[in-house]
């Protein structure tokens, strides 16, 4: 949607690079280094401080460059207690659970100045703008403010392609239209590529951090995946998933989504998802856990070995193999400007050319597990996504390089899917594994 056009239509019916960015704090490098000692999971308190160091931080460096780089003056955040915009989730203080009564972020300026519309500064990073004695009505505040700023553009959260770009609700949206002056009212327009941008930037101190976070993740995914967790004839799919939620809640982490856990076997013509596990079977996980904001999205396999055998059958192998030339095909198209669709469109030609029998499905990740920034296919749009695949690929941003390949397994007799999901980093020229990815099976 043109961003200036949404804004008058809204209107209307109320009656009228990062790879330049400076080296991060000294503040910002001791706490990614203590995020980084892996015999420790940082208390509450000093996960606040982490998150509290990376949030000023990309308040002040990467909100002024994506103002500047979509050309909006001035952008405003609106939103209400437990009805809070996902944007601002993001960006309220790690001490703050929820917003503040009505609580509104206004940066001007291309980034360089913002300010909390509301009774309370949030944080030290939004100084409070607005004396309730002074003028007793909030939005009669915020249009004064506004008129005495006298922005280009007035980027507001609304968009009909990504979720996590509108989340202006309607309510609000009502009473912020009705109190503008009729000149400010047509510079109204979409902030959905500002929100995206924000989103999906990581700041470097984020990119040093995610490595680790993502082999926390495939630790405890892997020994879900082993004789620790999993006993043959006993154990079955929702016990390995139930195992994976209480972990994740003892290790001190946070599960985004209800794990997956199932098994293909031989002679079975579907995937079993509410199983005894057996030998012979081929398990598969789909995980992922959040930790100091920062989100994972992993799949791996299994195999159970049958008595006397010591490693998986040969096509079960030769399976996987094709699903790791997959995860390379897709990988190589990774370019800055690159859309998703475009990527999607050239890794299938590609793949299905070299024999493969494909289906892509990759995502952004970062403050959301299905995060913003360009959709690379869906497992039932494999044509291409309209709207969110559309969306370029910029730095600095992170993925799920997700997908599946069907291939035969003379063994079994059957064809079977092998379903990879790995998190990678694009740095503006090569997207790379956070922290590797499955080649072998693990055995069990």
């Amino acid at each position: 949607m043109n961003r200036r056009l949404a804004g008058i239509i809204l209107c209307l019916s109320f009656g009228i690079t990062l790879l330049g960015f400076c080296t991060p704090m000294m503040a910002q490098e001791q706490a990614t280094a203590a995020v980084r000692d892996a015999d420790k999971i940082l208390p509450e308190r000093e996960r606040a401080a982490v998150v509290n160091e990376w949030l000023r931080w990309r308040l002040d460096n990467i909100v002024p460059m994506l103002m500047r780089r979509e050309g909006i003056d001035m952008w405003l955040i609106i939103n209400r207690e437990y009805n809070e915009d996902p944007v601002v989730k993001t960006m309220l203080p790690a001490t703050w659970i929820t917003a503040r009564r009505r609580t509104i972020l206004v940066f001007t300026d291309f980034g360089a100045e913002r300010v909390a519309m509301a009774r309370y500064p949030a944080g030290d990073a939004f100084p409070a703008a607005w004396d309730p004695v002074e003028q007793p009505n909030q939005w009669k505040a915020l249009a004064a403010y506004l008129d005495e700023q006298k922005p280009e553009q007035i980027a507001i959260n609304i968009s009909d392609v990504f979720a996590v770009a509108d989340g202006l609700s309607s309510a609000e949206a009502d009473a912020f239209c009705g109190a503008l002056p009729t000149h400010l009212r047509d510079r109204i327009v979409s902030s959905d590529d500002l929100a995206v941008g924000w989103l999906e930037t990581r700041s470097s101190a984020e990119a040093a951090a995610y490595p680790d976070i993502c082999r926390r993740a495939h630790t405890i995914l892997r020994t879900a995946l082993s004789p620790q967790v999993i006993e043959p004839n006993t154990t079955t799919t929702a016990d390995v998933v139930w195992w994976l939620r209480e972990q994740v809640l003892a290790d001190g982490y946070r599960t985004w989504f209800h794990p997956s856990v199932s098994v293909q076997r031989a002679g079975a013509d579907a995937t079993l998802d509410n199983t005894t596990i057996e030998p012979g079977d081929l398990i598969h996980i789909d995980f992922g856990i959040e930790y100091l904001d920062l989100h994972t999205d992993q799949q791996q396999h299994a195999y159970v070995l049958r008595p006397g055998e010591i490693d998986a059958p040969d096509g079960l192998k030769h399976g996987l193999a094709a699903a790791n030339r997959l995860q390379d095909i897709l990988m190589a198209e990774f370019a800055t400007g690159a859309t998703g669709n475009e990527m999607l469109q050239r890794s299938l030609e590609r793949a299905k050319a070299e024999g493969l029998v494909p289906t892509i499905y990759s995502h952004p990740i970062g403050l959301h597990g299905h995060g913003a920034g360009p959709t690379i296919g869906l497992w039932d749009q494999q044509r291409g996504v309209p709207g969110s695949g559309d969306y370029p690929l910029w730095p600095n941003t992170a993925y799920s390089i997700e997908l599946n390949v069907a291939a035969p397994v003379p063994e079994w007799d059957q064809t079977v899917r092998f379903m990879l999901e790995e998190d990678a980093f694009f740095d503006g020229e090569r997207v790379t594994f956070l922290d590797g990815r499955q080649t072998e099976f693990w055995l069990i």
